[in-house]
């Protein structure tokens, strides 16, 4: 354990286990699943491009602000977005973009879960399948021998009116992030994240290796770094705009509270940056990976959601080594999700340990018990509440399932919610020696990130949220 000498606080033992444990919770499936889905779905290249250009120019900024919050005001998101306040002279009600950010990050975490655990369960599947190879003595056949594509795809439908089987993932993955949580940030986080995030890099660039040697690598990077700006539409641009948000964990209060494990003295300016080109370089590898496989078998890509579960498991049919290779991406995939996933969870359990006094056991417990029980209610909309509609009366919700309505309700409302308060309350409430004294940036530098937070993120996060509340504006 760490201790300031501001704070006795649980704390990071490293500036490197701070990033890793950032990289964590940043790199989840909105990089291994939802940045190759909406790269296929709007056209590659052009996308790609400017959700980079979106990436440092809105949400370094707004990356580097959580982490100031969480350094300088030492609690969970809600006390030190208080505590800030109170050091700049500002309203204390401020902190409620924290509550915000915690409420989102608690609602996330149950459906996330839920997801995850379809990961866990191909997981099973490629795990089987591979050891059926190995006892046959063809360890590098392809995946899923003598099954038709029809087979393969129809899998997922099959999983989805399963109950039983869903929430058994459910419970196995919710169980392992609370564990984790409950052990505290040195104990359980910090570890999870050393021991995780290596292990995550070695196999998404030896997978990324694998596909550029056996698929159609030139085809894959022409899609994904040859613009057609034609294709940069309105819709394409807010698509990327909030990829890139989404993309770093902005908005749920995650970087907030893991910045304020941070130790004293941490370049929080160098510190930020290395996240955010980790996290974008893991989405472009993500590509790298995935779209050499798919053309390569002519596949489309832009099958969309189904892509990672339903188009790629055919692809690994057809590839040599696909069995070995489909359980190791899939393995890739739930590494991410579990980091990501404890990030969350971390956050309403920092916030039940700061503002209401509960040990780290018992906070961890309720909010992960809560968060299993929406989870529930999620995995049921695919079968024996799949006629629900929560928000059926709100037009942008009128005909989607429990699981996405929570999904769209936090993405499309709280997250970007939560963005722009942060964004507002740094770029123009924050005390200004308060800021350059704890991110240490140079003049220049320290004016560029205030006028982007003031001016820029505003704007760009406004836009987010009001095309998200009403997407007929992008036509």
């Amino acid at each position: 354990m760490v201790a300031t000498a501001a704070s006795p606080r649980e704390g990071w033992s490293s500036r490197s286990a701070f990033i890793l444990a950032a990289i964590g919770a940043a790199v989840g499936l909105g990089n291994l699943w939802r940045f190759p889905t909406l790269a296929g779905e709007n056209g590659g290249g052009a996308f790609v491009l400017f959700y980079i250009g979106c990436v440092f120019l809105l949400g370094l900024p707004l990356l580097l602000a959580e982490i100031f919050i969480g350094r300088a005001g030492q609690s969970d998101a809600v006390g030190s977005i208080r505590n800030v306040a109170a050091q700049s002279g500002v309203s204390t009600r401020w902190s409620l973009f924290g509550g915000l950010g915690a409420l989102a990050a608690f609602l996330i975490v149950s459906f996330y879960s839920v997801v995850a655990g379809w990961v866990l369960y191909y997981v099973g599947v490629f795990g089987m399948d591979l050891l059926q190879a190995v006892l046959a003595g063809d360890p590098f056949r392809g995946a899923l021998q003598g099954q038709s594509q029809e087979v393969i795809a129809g899998r997922m439908g099959n999983l989805f009116a399963s109950p039983g089987l869903l929430l058994t993932m459910h419970l196995l993955f919710m169980g392992a992030t609370l564990f984790t949580v409950a052990r505290g940030v040195s104990g359980g986080i910090e570890k999870a994240a050393t021991w995780l995030m290596p292990a995550f890099f070695v196999l998404l660039v030896g997978i990324t290796i694998y596909g550029a040697v056996v698929g159609d690598v030139g085809e894959a990077v022409a899609f994904l770094f040859t613009p057609d700006w034609s294709k940069l539409t309105p819709e394409v641009m807010n698509a990327a705009l909030g990829q890139a948000l989404f993309s770093l964990s902005l908005g749920v209060a995650g970087i907030i509270t893991y910045g304020s494990y941070i130790q004293e003295g941490t370049k929080l300016g160098s510190t930020a940056a290395a996240i955010a080109i980790a996290d974008t370089g893991v989405a472009l590898l993500a590509g790298l990976m995935i779209f050499p496989i798919v053309f390569a078998v002519g596949l489309d890509p832009a099958a969309g959601p189904t892509l990672v579960f339903q188009t790629l498991p055919f692809a690994f049919e057809a590839m040599p080594a696909g069995s070995l290779i489909g359980f190791l991406f899939f393995i890739l995939i739930l590494v991410a999700a579990i980091t990501s996933s404890i990030s969350l969870l971390e956050v309403p359990t920092a916030w039940g340990v700061g503002e209401m006094g509960w040990s780290r056991h018992k906070s961890a417990l309720i909010f992960g018990a809560g968060a299993f029980a929406i989870g529930v209610f999620c995995l049921l909309g695919y079968n024996v509440l799949a006629d629900v509609r929560p928000l059926g009366f709100w037009s942008i919700f009128a005909e989607t399932d429990i699981l996405d309505t929570v999904d769209g309700f936090t993405g499309k409302i709280m997250l970007p919610l939560g963005a722009l308060l942060a964004s507002l309350f740094i770029g123009w409430r924050a005390d200004r020696r308060l800021l350059e004294t704890t991110t240490g940036l140079s003049n220049g530098m320290f004016m560029v990130w205030r006028f982007l937070l003031a001016w820029v993120c505003p704007l760009a996060v406004t836009i987010i949220l009001v095309t998200g509340l009403f997407p007929s504006l992008l036509g």
